[in-house]
């Protein structure tokens, strides 16, 4: 026999493993899906955060210019994430706003996944307070 076609060569093993690497790929596809999932859940946290930092700072900038509190709510509820909630304190020279917001999960594989909560705080110095001239 030549180069081993024979029952027990080469070619007759090959025959047998065939269709095995689609085996492994269908077992280690879902778990590669929900190592994706899972990154992709991870940087739409990120961009939350950033989202509700931007969010507490524009309300803290707002009322530092003077206005009214519930527009700077307003303003910063627009740019955090859908069900951005603030507050505000004005103490004597400084305005501090502390933006919070609960961001849920994908659903499907990472469904059973709590929501996680955010929290940011800008603090801004009241502009007319009588400030370095």
């Amino acid at each position: 026999m030549r180069g081993g076609r024979g029952a027990g060569g080469r070619w007759a093993t090959r025959r047998a493993e065939r269709g095995a690497a689609t085996a492994e790929l269908v077992a280690v596809l879902p778990v590669l899906v929900a190592v994706v999932l899972g990154l992709v859940w991870l940087l739409s946290l990120g961009v939350a955060q950033v989202r509700t930092v931007d969010a507490a700072r524009e309300t803290a900038r707002a009322l530092a210019r003077g206005d009214a509190p519930a527009t700077a709510i307003g303003r910063g509820q627009r740019i955090g994430p859908a069900g951005t909630s603030i507050t505000v304190d004005e103490l004597a020279d400084q305005v501090r706003a502390k933006a919070s917001v609960e961001v849920h999960g994908p659903g499907g594989l990472l469904g059973f996944l709590p929501g996680v909560r955010l929290h940011a705080t800008a603090v801004a110095a009241a502009e007319g307070t009588g400030g370095v001239s």
